[in-house]
């Protein structure tokens, strides 16, 4: 500006020069005595200029909100690509701007499976999600299951591009912490540390080798165990580590969520054996469920969870007074809140740049689908409106879809795939390839392996442990139908790492030993006696369409007893 204001300036000074000198040459007696010729144009053109304007004054910059001593964290979790899906980050840049402009200290941090889960992320392997995650600003974040998706090595790059830390006070490489367990943040002239915790189910939840060495030996963890304690011990000591610092609140940024597959690590457990957090800021579970939870001293713990895909934004508030709440900004429409608002903003425009790049290539129409293809309960909501995922505890249509392509495409007399790995719906009508990548986003590869009946038995009855409960080892299956009876306790045991394993003392009934069924990580066990999984039936001789096959071979029942109904997408 101060460039421009200096040309400027000096074009008034010259034209007022030109018109001075112009002026003279018409009073001087001797310049009238010469032959009489036109002027060049070019001489008698500066003098018939209009002077050029005064530039405009600068816009008066916009006085500072008055400071009301609130702090405002701002958290995300569980983004998995959805970028431009809910509020999106057009949509929170807007939120924190406001909260700003009211007086607040504004802080942003991310729970974790930021990177992972659309093909944005698939095809530059996360590097535009923390060129994304850089824009917006964010201060802090700590590692999800998914992040580990492309591969321990490149995770550990794309931290280095980070322009912020990753924290965690219990990932480890051989008992040696990768991250710092904390940091410490000064906000409204206060101290608040932030504390990072990530489940040990990643170890499974994620791609085992991942944590292995050449060997096969885990040497990466999350001070995992079979009861909790490492964890809880590894949370105490960095909360009160960041308390001795000189931090004023604690607050936990956790990926441990609900699910009962995640005990003894979920928030709950964490909460009732630790004190000192001031709040509980969760993800991993996609759930939204805004709990308060006493801690081992009695006192409550706000607990707050914004689901997936920016449909929340999380809020936690440290008010001048000191007290410490959390809550949901809530955006339930269809239509994303950039499109639907027309949000035009530094952060619309970076979201618009990192996909422009890769829409020609995203939207070519690979197939055609002639209903919706889900996920999903075909037409059950939860408390707040939105649609509940099946895929993790019954059969689904997509499931049936996915699992009949392996089939298909594999030649196999049966196919099976944790539904887990099947992240978005289809709707109706031209699918595209990133439809295809959003279903499938984890780049997995198929495989052709000859098992045994038994060992079948066995991986359909380690799936179905968690059943009514959610698991994303589940399996969606094809070429075979089977029944879950939830009413029976599941007999299956799992170690410290959560895979499956021996007997354990303190179980009545021994795990009968079983075989690996690929490459050591899916170590199947179950105890015969105590079998929920009947009437295993529908093995067909050899892949083929869905109309060849023996009428109802891919149709799973899932009982609930709390239901008295049977499920059957």
């Amino acid at each position: 500006m101060k460039t421009k204001l200096k040309r400027t300036l000096c074009l008034l000074v010259i034209a007022v020069m030109l018109l001075t000198a112009a002026g003279c040459s018409a009073a001087n007696p001797q310049a009238t005595a010469q032959p009489t010729q036109a002027p060049a144009p070019e001489t008698a053109a500066p003098a018939a200029e209009t002077p050029a304007p005064a530039p405009e004054p600068e816009a008066p910059a916009k006085p500072e909100p008055e400071k009301n001593g609130d702090i405002v964290i701002l958290y995300t979790s569980d983004i998995h690509c959805g970028i431009d899906q809910g509020f999106g980050y057009a949509g929170l840049e807007q939120v924190r701007d406001y909260l700003i402009a009211q007086g607040n200290d504004v802080i942003l941090v991310d729970d974790g499976d930021n990177i992972q889960g659309e093909p944005i992320g698939t095809m530059t392997k996360g590097d535009a999600l923390i060129d994304l995650m850089n824009d917006m600003g964010y201060s802090v974040a700590i590692p999800g299951n998914h992040e580990f998706d492309y591969g321990m090595e490149r995770f550990l790059d794309l931290t280095k591009k980070a322009n912020f830390p990753y924290i965690s006070c219990n990932f480890n490489y051989k008992g040696e912490l990768v991250f710092e367990p904390y940091v410490i943040r000064e906000l409204a002239g206060k101290k608040v540390g932030f504390v990072g915790v990530t489940t040990p189910e990643t170890l499974t939840s994620s791609t085992p080798t991942y944590f292995q060495d050449e060997n096969g030996k885990f040497v990466y963890g999350f001070m995992q165990d079979d009861t909790g304690e490492a964890v809880y011990n590894a949370v105490q000591k960095a909360v009160d580590d960041a308390r001795a610092e000189g931090a004023e609140y604690v607050i936990v940024l956790a990926h441990c969520g609900n699910e009962v597959v995640c005990e003894p690590w979920t928030y709950g457990d964490i909460i009732s054996h630790t004190d000192g957090i001031d709040a509980f800021l969760d993800g991993h579970s996609h759930d939204t469920d805004q709990v308060i939870v006493k801690n081992k001293d009695g006192k409550d713990v706000p607990r707050s969870a914004c689901g997936t895909k920016m449909a929340c934004i999380g809020w936690c508030r440290i008010a001048a007074d000191g007290k410490v709440t959390a809550g949901l900004y809530t955006w339930n429409n269809d239509v994303a809140a950039p499109k639907l608002l027309g949000i035009e903003n530094e952060m619309s425009r970076a979201v618009a740049d990192a996909s422009d790049e890769l829409k020609e290539q995203l939207q070519k129409v690979v197939a055609h689908a002639d209903v919706d293809l889900t996920i999903n309960d075909p037409t059950e909501v939860d408390a707040n409106g939105r649609p509940i995922r099946m895929i993790r505890r019954a059969e689904t249509n997509l499931g049936d879809l996915c699992a009949d392509a392996y089939r298909d495409q594999s030649g196999a007399d049966i196919a099976v795939l944790n539904g887990g790995g099947v992240r978005a719906n289809i709707k109706q009508g031209d699918v595209t390839l990133n439809d295809i990548l959003s279903v499938n986003p984890f780049g997995n590869m198929l495989c052709l392996i000859e098992v045994s009946g038994q060992q079948i038995l066995d991986a359909l009855e380690w799936g179905a442990r968690s059943v009514p409960d959610e698991c994303g080892g589940f399996l969606q299956v094809s070429g075979l139908s089977y029944e879950v009876h939830s009413y029976i306790e599941s007999p299956c045991v799992s170690d410290e790492k959560r895979a499956p394993c021996e007997e354990r003392p303190d179980r009545r009934r021994a795990a009968r030993s079983g075989k690996d069924l690929h490459a050591g990580q899916s170590r199947i066990h179950a105890a015969q006696e105590r079998r929920r999984l009947y009437d295993v039936r529908g093995l067909a001789p050899a892949a083929g369409p869905r109309e060849d096959r023996q009428p109802g071979a891919d149709r799973l029942h899932h009982r609930d007893p709390g239901r008295q109904h049977r499920r059957s997408l």
